[in-house]
This record gives C-alpha cells, sequence and structure tokens, in this order.
C-alpha cells in the first residue's frame, strides 16, 4: 500500500541530545533575504548562507557543495503593492518593498533533527536499518509548491552512501503506520545536516548560489 506521505522538505522534529526543541519562531534565527532575490524558497527548503550577508535556498537539486545553514520556515516582508506587513510559509521571489528587509526565519540549530520524505523505495525495514549512520543527498530541493508554500524535497534514496561529503546523516525513521510501505516512496526517515555552516566543527565559508553545482 502506498504511503500518505508527499515531499514535504524538512521539518524540524527533534534535538539530538537533551536539547530542548522549542517551536514556533522563537525556535528559529531571524536572517535576511535580498528584497531583489527571484529565488522561491519554500517551506521546508534547505538555505545556504551567502558572501552578501544574506541567505538563498540551494543552487542544486541534490543540495550542492556550500554548507547547509538550515531549513527555511518562512517569512515577512513588507508589500511593496500594498505597503503592509505579509506573514507567508515561504518567499515567492518578489513583491517585497526594497525600503524594508525581508526577515527570513531558519531552523538552523547544528543539532537539529529533521523529517523527510524518501523519493522512492528503500526495499524493506532492513533496507532502512542499513542506512542508519549513512549519508544522503536531496532530490529535488530546489523544488515546491507555490499552491502550499511547500518543498518538495526529498531524501534521494539512491545516494545512500558512507560519503563524508553529502548533505544529510541519517539518524533513523519514524514509527508511522499510515507511512510504513518501505517498498513504496514517502517513508518518513530522521536525518540532521552534515557540516552545518553553524556548527564548530563545520569550517566552511559563506557561498554563492553559483557555487553550489548550477
Amino acid at each position: 500500500m502506498a504511503n500518505s506521505n508527499g515531499a514535504f522538505g524538512l521539518r524540524p522534529i527533534a534535538k539530538v541530545g537533551q536539547n530542548s526543541n522549542s517551536t514556533g519562531v522563537s525556535g528559529y534565527t531571524q536572517y535576511e533575504i535580498a528584497s531583489g532575490n527571484s529565488n522561491v524558497i519554500y517551506q521546508g527548503s534547505p538555505v545556504i548562507p551567502l558572501s552578501t550577508g544574506f541567505i538563498d535556498i540551494v543552487g542544486a537539486a541534490a543540495g550542492g557543495t556550500v554548507g547547509l545553514l538550515g531549513a527555511f520556515m518562512g517569512c515577512e516582508y513588507v508589500s511593496s503593492t500594498t505597503g503592509k506587513p505579509v506573514f507567508s510559509n515561504y518567499w515567492p521571489g518578489s513583491g517585497a518593498d526594497s525600503n524594508h528587509p525581508v526577515k527570513a526565519f531558519v531552523a538552523d540549530d547544528p543539532m537539529q533533527l529533521f523529517l523527510i520524505a524518501t523519493d522512492a523505495s528503500i526495499t524493506n525495514e532492513a533496507g532502512a536499518r542499513a542506512a542508519v549512520f549513512a549519508n544522503a543527498n536531496f532530490s529535488s530541493g530546489t523544488s515546491g509548491s507555490t499552491t502550499t508554500g511547500m518543498s518538495s524535497a526529498a531524501l534521494a534514496v539512491s545516494t545512500i552512501n558512507t560519503t563524508a561529503n553529502l548533505n544529510l546523516r541519517i539518524m533513523g525513521w519514524q514509527d508511522d503506520p499510515e507511512n510504513a510501505d518501505f517498498a513504496a516512496a514517502g517513508i518518513g526517515i530522521i536525518v540532521r545536516l552534515n557540516n552545518n555552516f553553524n556548527s564548530p566543527n563545520g569550517a566552511i565559508a559563506g557561498g554563492t548560489v553559483s557555487t553550489t553545482g548550477v
């Protein structure tokens, strides 16, 4: 039976260790998006720091090579049409008054655990077990829906490997009766970000979208 999960990007669910998992805007860090940035950034999209001091969506569907800052959770900006504040779960790529900042909220804790759906069959429970502590990349890391505002990033099953430069570390999977068909896409995998930009061990400089593979 097919799983009920579709792809939804990165969804914060817990923290590694005994860290508290704060919810709401107070649990995220505020950054800025350049008001002229035409890239759509969806809720749950992996984002990167730019050398300009702004953030942006990753520049490659697999996630790119710049250390990930975290997962985009939403934004606030002033409409260039109405002059009123807009609160949105995604950045539409236009419509902001350039006289005001575009505030972006990012789940950026290096210890953050995320839920992400698989893009394909992982065969069976034994296959999922064998993937724990391995690494993987995204599929569709730059895509999403402007109707729901949600990212369509998923975990690319075909990339699961011990290769150190992959973007995701697999920590387990979610026990969910509605998404328990390992032979179908949509298994909820628990991951953390490898080489997080904010990690004290992550010696990675801010990048540009062009350095991530586009």
